[in-house]
């Protein structure tokens, strides 16, 4: 069984690095051509693909040069260096956790407020459509001046950006779940004279569970890519964030698909952890493995 899953995992992952070291043949091969045209020596096609495979600063790493830098950046440094990307992932994922937490809130919040209330229905709702279709990095820099004007700094920032792009889901995700109880069990709750409370506590709640964390999924990767968004306009020197800003400035783009893929691990493991909590909350509501 483990053979069956874990094998057509591995085929994906090796044709994916086979055209990931094809691709930076052609993609690095400009610059050694050029270097070449100028010193007046030849290299012959091993060499190409080799010195492609190993440029210092090349237009698109190797997975193995990647590979290398996350290990020195993550397992080399040590976790308070500032070259460490733990030091940086950790400073992100504060932020992604305070906004994540926030935009879960206000979405299951509102979310009940929509159910029990057709005034929110048709007011909130639009709105709260309408307010995914800004473009987040529009969005940040003006987040951001507004709350650095009044005095607020650090995390809230990075937070409130998180909050916006993982409420939305989260909201959608309730409503379906909290109207998912079909008229029978509705009807059968109001021939026990059971309050609006009482309906939202015994029925509506737990029937959204399975909504919720499927919601929360998207959520959370969402709030991270917030978190490192909100990083890049304020010219950040800690988080995810800075390392790309780093990274761009110096023409590192090592440094900067190691950080990209540290986020990418970042947000699976967020992923994977909330998919556990799901499976523990839905055992100790009775569903069967």
């Amino acid at each position: 069984m483990f053979k069956r899953s874990i094998l057509p995992v591995l085929a994906v992952l090796g044709v994916i690095i086979a055209l990931w070291y094809a691709t930076c043949i052609p993609m690095n091969a400009a610059w050694t051509i050029q270097q070449l045209e100028r010193s007046g020596e030849t290299m012959t096609t091993t060499e190409h693909i080799v010195d492609s495979w190993s440029q210092e600063r090349p237009r698109l790493p190797a997975p193995h040069q990647v590979a290398a830098e996350l290990w020195d950046t993550t397992v080399m440094k040590s976790v308070t260096s500032k070259k460490s990307l733990v030091y940086h992932g950790w400073i992100t994922l504060s932020a992604t956790l305070l906004g994540f937490g926030i935009g879960t809130t206000l979405g299951v919040l509102l979310a009940i407020g929509i159910v029990h209330s057709r005034t929110m229905d048709m007011s909130v709702m639009p709105w709260a459509i309408v307010s995914q279709t800004i473009p987040i990095i529009a969005i940040a820099p003006m987040i951001i001046v507004v709350l650095y004007s009044v005095g607020v700094q650090g995390l809230l920032p990075k937070a409130v950006i998180s909050a916006y792009l993982s409420f939305f889901p989260v909201v959608v995700g309730m409503v379906k779940g909290l109207r998912s109880p079909d008229a029978m069990q509705l009807d059968l709750l109001r021939t026990y004279s059971a309050s609006n409370a009482q309906r939202l506590w015994l029925l509506r709640l737990p029937a959204s569970v399975p909504y919720l964390f499927a919601s929360l999924k998207i959520g959370v990767a969402a709030s991270l890519v917030g978190a490192i968004v909100g990083e890049l306009p304020t010219g950040a020197v800690r988080g995810l964030g800075a390392r790309l800003l780093a990274g761009s400035y110096y023409g590192q783009t090592v440094q900067i698909w190691s950080a990209l893929f540290a986020a990418a691990i970042l947000a699976a493991g967020l992923v994977i952890l909330v998919g556990l909590i799901e499976r523990m909350t839905l055992r100790k509501m009775g569903e069967r493995p």
